[in-house]
């Protein structure tokens, strides 16, 4: 790789806090090798070969941090918040409805990723995810609690490998045993191409989306999201496995 596309490379991986706070290390006199800690242990190699790509060598801090502090910049996007309501007769004044929320997945360009209790055939989002998983250019990424799904015996809630085949070629994984028990994925969240956040207490079905009293908030900002993702990313080998 050359020189001229580090800096690229290293926008597409950091995020804005995460630049900002390498690059602040750095100013403040530490190596290389401390000031990386602040981002994930699978990522530290990349960033590592790419920021070196950008100025290797003593006195190369300087040009780092000019490059990192660019990221920072261009990454520092205002955030929006908006209440996200579910409520019988639909009598939530503020904000928009849970039911709007097939609206974003329907929009996605890039990259969903999902993670929920369970899922019943009976959620808009059933539809609507497989309709985006199946569209060139978005990935789709589903996590999912495997008792919940696995043990239900009903036929309106699927089991994870009925997730996986209706999604295909969606990436779907599944809560596996840890230090001695299984382990339960009750984290509740959509994101939509890498800045929009939905963090919600409504699961993926009709009662959530329609007849119950659900909040959530919808949540504008690349850095957020993209953290969020990143953290389930760190933790699949420990926690899941791929259906």
């Amino acid at each position: 790789m050359s020189d001229a596309n580090a800096p690229r490379q290293l926008g597409r991986l950091l995020t804005g806090t995460e630049a900002k706070d390498i690059a602040d290390r750095l100013a403040d006199g530490d190596t290389l090798t401390t000031a990386l800690k602040v981002v994930a242990v699978g990522q530290r190699a990349e960033i590592r070969r790419l920021l070196e790509a950008v100025g290797g060598g003593p006195g190369a801090a300087p040009q780092q941090i000019l490059v990192l502090r660019a990221i920072e910049g261009a990454r520092a996007l205002p955030t929006t918040l908006s209440p996200l309501w579910t409520m019988p007769g639909h009598l939530a004044q503020s904000g928009p409805l849970t039911t709007s929320v097939t609206r974003f997945v329907d929009s996605a360009r890039h990259a969903i990723t999902c993670s929920t209790f369970n899922f019943q055939r009976s959620s808009a989002l059933w539809t609507s995810l497989r309709t985006s998983a199946q569209r060139d250019g978005v990935a789709v990424r589903v996590y999912m609690d495997t008792r919940a799904a696995d043990g239900s015996g009903q036929h309106w809630s699927p089991t994870t490998s009925e997730v996986a085949e209706h999604l295909a070629p969606a990436e779907v994984w599944r809560t596996k045993e840890f230090d001695g028990g299984y382990v339960r994925n009750h984290a509740k969240f959509l994101a939509i191409d890498h800045h929009l956040l939905l963090v919600t207490s409504a699961n993926f079905s009709w009662s959530a989306e329609n007849n119950n009293v659900e909040f959530g908030v919808l949540i504008d900002n690349p850095n957020l999201t993209e953290a969020v993702e990143r953290e389930l990313r760190e933790a699949e080998d420990s926690l899941y496995e791929r259906v």
